[in-house]
């Protein structure tokens, strides 16, 4: 069996680094939560991996690694009602842009997972299709990403029971869309993510 190729630890090494992504854009329900993460250039752990690649303990035994390790590193979320408003790939490029300006130390490249990012004044950056199978900057965003929106879903999940937050994070599972057919939306609910089958059942 072939192994997975070995993340990259940067693109430019005479540069400082911001791997950036984000977790939660297919969801019916909850924000949309992006981080941004610089790393040492030589930061290696074997678990880093893509974050949809990694098993929830993988990724939980990852994070405080991550946290202590990194250089830099900043978490953001945009709620429901933003990504309504500006619509998914809006609120994602959004929220990557809030978690750099967060960071502590200021990166002078940015490596953005994915094929869409809007220009930032002061910063360069460069999209990385599949970056965070590439990249571990970006990988390390992608596990932050997703632990903290996780960890998101399952405080939403304990006042909002019927939906089963804590086991699909929100996503249009059979057991989510049969309980907004039969409880309704909540205002954590995207409202521009409605499915056509669940239109008698709107707001």
């Amino acid at each position: 069996m072939r192994n997975e190729p070995k993340l990259l630890n940067f693109l430019n090494a005479d540069l400082t680094e911001a791997g950036c992504d984000e977790a939660g854009r297919g969801p019916l329900a909850g924000p949309v939560f992006a981080a941004a993460v610089i790393l040492p250039k030589d930061f290696y752990h074997p678990l880093l991996n893509d974050s949809k690649k990694m098993t929830e303990k993988a990724r939980e035994t990852l994070r405080p690694i991550i946290e202590k390790e990194a250089i830099a590193w900043a978490v953001e979320e945009v709620s429901a009602e933003e990504i309504d408003t500006i619509n998914i790939l809006n609120a994602s490029i959004a929220g990557m842009q809030r978690a750099v300006r967060r960071l502590s130390v200021r990166p002078e490249l940015l490596l953005i997972d994915g094929n869409r990012f809007k220009p930032m004044q002061g910063y360069e950056h460069q999209c990385i299709v599949k970056g965070d199978a590439k990249f571990a900057s970006i990988a390390a965003a992608s596990v932050l990403a997703k632990t903290y929106r996780d960890e998101h879903m399952r405080k939403l999940a304990m006042e909002y029971p019927q939906y089963g937050w804590e086991r699909n994070m929100g996503y249009p599972t059979k057991e989510h869309v049969e309980a907004i057919i039969k409880h309704g939306y909540t205002p954590h609910h995207r409202k521009s993510f409605h499915l056509k089958q669940l239109e008698p059942t709107l707001f």
